[in-house]
């Protein structure tokens, strides 16, 4: 019972802990109620241990009923949960009076005649009531959750109302007098799936929310600029054609939130997640590995015929028209050979079968098993490169936009037929990029990124289509100012997925290649008493989404060096030097500073960031004189190097810290902090990442010198006579004071999806 309090809940009311908020607030309780039953059984009891135990049942008895009181609170609200949550707090209350009860242990001499019992003497006792409780307490907590869920469909039913009379105006004025209604209302949708996304255990669930969220937030900026589009030449056939397509992506978009938040089943995803290749062959090398446990747990038949369907997967690959003849064959090749070797092992297999378990036997087996896994890890490589290769090359060749530049310059012209030529590229270009994304589902290997290659796939198909008939509205209507901001509205979101197609490539190579693909903010905000002298007069305000836009581009700078130099550092020998330990932190600030562009991640507020820019800026300095103290193993010529690039970082540190340090007034001013704090702290990245690689083949030379001169216990000495003193641990991470985790999770309010008109 004291291992999970998800166990437990579940064991006694079927109850499912879905969220983190329910399970983070059950793991207390479940570590009180756990010392009372684990409690050492002596015949003698000190006072105090008993004093120990009726503290505890106390406590557990209070928190009980506070935690009641804000239930029953719930319910009186609530009507149709009544009776429920009612029930519900009644059995907890029941339950910690019991737990009271029987912690209520008096004396350590108890008389002979005391019949009162205790968790002493009744230890089956405490245990049915530590089982009431927790699945009282689980179900009062599923009960408040529904709360949630029924704020976000509500939510949701006011934002779709609200949506449909967004499609039927007629005029301008009844337009911006609903959408800045709809605006309100997107801000509060926005706000409760954020949060919820951060609350759910599930990660294919989180991704899926992201995915939804992502589509709504890039909708609502096309629905602005199409609906008026539509209003202002309502006689366009594309122009209708455009808004309608945006309409519909974001009625999908909110019935898929609602799907995740009621545990709807979505309507094919699932076949599409399991049909991946890479799961696939994940299974097939689980199967073959089994068989050195049991040898008849199925049927050769079977595992051919696994091997089959996996075969038949690779036709995405083979099939295409845009993979190359040696691509082909190589695949094609790689294919045969773990057929060959699957043959073998079955041949090995039905003789172990047959002739029991001796040594020969059990060897050839082994061998077979091994050889077959090998050959399927190569095929999966080699689809791997493939996959990312193509990808990368297609960004490369799209990079410059050509198409979108044409798109745009013959829509403005009135060129009817150039934008019917230039259509038909950009079409093809969709085409390649839709089944590269297809193909980079195939290789993903966990499902979070297979659901994003699934979104990234869908947004391509479907502004492919819009961005053509936004440019087909502006070439028959090549003055209309508003037809050519929609057609500029859909090019920079086709642009903003390319980006994201980036990240997304980069992160399914971090995967493939052992690191870690989520990676996680930095924790170690800076403390109140060192970092908080103005916080009384600083005001702390959130970016809008128009400045979140316009610091898109330099977000995404900042998150591939962040990617570039953990990449850099992996290549390091030394992995607990402090060039390493201390860029890693660097990176790993940088990294949230890009989630802050995106209105994620645990920096909610300028007033935050720019307190992250003060901690990034002393890091920055110590690593500036780590740098210095590895210089001093240098020679001259090397060391001028180092120590140029050193005080070009040193500078770009006191620059970082004085601007964040400088207070601002005004939202302009404000924003312009911002930029100013971004852009500084990309060109310091910048400059680590162009040390690290000198570095460390500095150091690499240095230590080869040094071994052929010395012995290696000289050299570890040099090193430990030259390492830096740390005057404050803080920043490193390994001070939990201040800003805590908790206390930020309590805001983790989402991205504002409203553009500013």
């Amino acid at each position: 019972m004291a291992s999970s309090p998800c166990s437990n809940s579940n064991f006694d009311s079927g109850l499912e802990i879905k969220t983190r908020s329910v399970e983070q607030t059950l793991i207390p309780l479940v570590t009180q109620i756990t010392t009372l039953i684990n409690h050492k059984d002596k015949p003698k009891k000190s006072e105090r241990t008993l004093t120990a135990i009726h503290r505890v049942g106390q406590a557990v008895n209070l928190t009980v009923g506070r935690f009641v009181a804000v239930g029953e609170a719930i319910a009186s609200e609530n009507q149709e949960l009544k009776d429920e949550m009612g029930q519900a707090c009644f059995e907890a209350r029941r339950a910690g009076d019991a737990i009271a009860q029987l912690t209520d242990v008096g004396s350590a001499t108890p008389t002979p005649s005391d019949d009162h019992v205790t968790v002493f003497s009744d230890r089956t006792a405490m245990v049915k009531a530590a089982r009431m409780l927790l699945s009282s307490v689980t179900k009062v907590l599923v009960l408040a959750d529904r709360i949630v869920i029924k704020q976000i469909i509500t939510s949701r039913n006011k934002v779709l109302m609200t949506l449909d009379h967004l499609e039927r105006v007629s005029t301008f004025q009844e337009f911006v007098q609903i959408f800045s209604q709809f605006g309100n209302e997107m801000v509060e949708f926005a706000h409760l799936t954020g949060d919820r996304q951060n609350d759910l255990k599930d990660e294919k669930k989180k991704a899926r929310m992201a995915a939804a969220r992502a589509v709504l937030e890039k909708c609502t900026m096309m629905l602005l600029t199409a609906s008026k589009t539509c209003l202002r030449h309502p006689d366009c056939e594309s122009a209708r054609i455009n808004k309608d397509a945006v309409f519909h992506r974001m009625r999908c978009a909110l019935e898929q939130v609602i799907e995740i938040v009621t545990e709807a089943r979505s309507c094919g995803e699932n076949k599409i997640l399991s049909a991946s290749i890479c799961n696939g062959i994940k299974d097939f090398k689980y199967t073959v590995e089994s068989l050195r446990e049991d040898l008849f747990s199925l049927t050769p038949q079977s595992l051919t015929g696994q091997l089959e369907a996996l075969v038949e997967r690779m036709e995405d690959f083979t099939d295409s028209p845009y993979t190359s003849h040696e691509q082909r064959q190589s695949i094609l090749s790689l294919c045969q050979q773990t057929h060959q070797d699957t043959q073998q092992l079955v041949h090995a297999w039905v003789v172990a079968q047959q002739s029991g378990s001796s040594k020969e036997v059990t060897e050839n087996l082994e061998v077979a098993i091994l050889k077959t896994c090998h050959s399927m890890g190569d095929l999966r490589r080699e689809l791997h490169k493939v996959a990312v290769g193509r990808a990368s090359d297609l960004l490369k060749v799209h990079g410059e936009q050509l198409p979108l530049r044409a798109l745009k310059a013959a829509g403005a012209e009135g060129n009817l037929e150039a934008v019917a030529d230039y259509s038909r590229k950009l079409t093809e270009q969709k085409e390649q990029l839709v089944e590269t994304c297809r193909l980079l589902c195939h290789v993903s290997c966990t499902e979070p990124l297979e659901i994003t290659c699934i979104h990234a796939e869908e947004t391509f198909h479907v502004i492919g289509p819009q961005i053509i008939s936004a440019a087909q509205t502006l070439a028959l209507h090549p003055s209309s100012k508003i037809a050519k901001e929609n057609l500029d509205v859909f090019c920079e979101a086709w642009e903003s997925q390319l980006c994201d197609m980036a990240l997304l490539l980069k992160e399914i190579n971090d995967v493939f290649e052992g690191r870690r693909g989520d990676k996680k903010p930095y924790l170690s905000l800076p403390r109140p008493g060192k970092h908080s002298a103005g916080l009384k007069t600083a005001k702390a305000v959130k970016l809008d989404a128009e400045e979140q836009t316009s610091m898109a581009k330099l977000g995404l700078e900042l998150r591939l060096l962040s990617s570039d130099v953990d990449a850099e550092l992996e290549k390091w020998e030394e992995q607990e030097h402090d060039v390493i330990r201390q860029s890693q932190s660097l990176a790993s600030m940088a990294y949230s500073m890009y989630l802050f562009t995106r209105g994620e991640g645990l920096l909610k507020t300028t007033l935050d960031l720019f307190h992250q820019a003060e901690v990034l800026s002393e890091e920055g300095v110590q690593l500036c004189l780590s740098l210095q103290t590895l210089s001093m193993q240098l020679v001259d010529e090397e060391k001028a190097v180092v120590l140029t690039e050193t005080e070009k970082l040193m500078a770009l540190c006191q620059q970082l810290q004085m601007g964040a340090k400088t207070p601002v007034q005004g939202k302009t001013a404000t924003f312009q902090k911002v930029d100013s704090t971004i852009q500084t702290s990309r060109s310091l990245m910048t400059v680590v990442l162009s040390l690290l690689p000198l570095c460390n083949k500095l150091l690499r030379k240095h230590k080869s010198e040094r071994t052929s001169l010395s012995s290696p216990q000289d050299w570890r000495e040099t090193q430990d006579t030259s390492a830096p003193v740390k005057e404050d641990t803080a920043l490193n991470g390994n001070n939990s004071n201040g800003f805590g985790v908790k206390s930020l999770e309590e805001h983790m309010a989402s991205l504002n999806l409203l553009e500013s008109k």
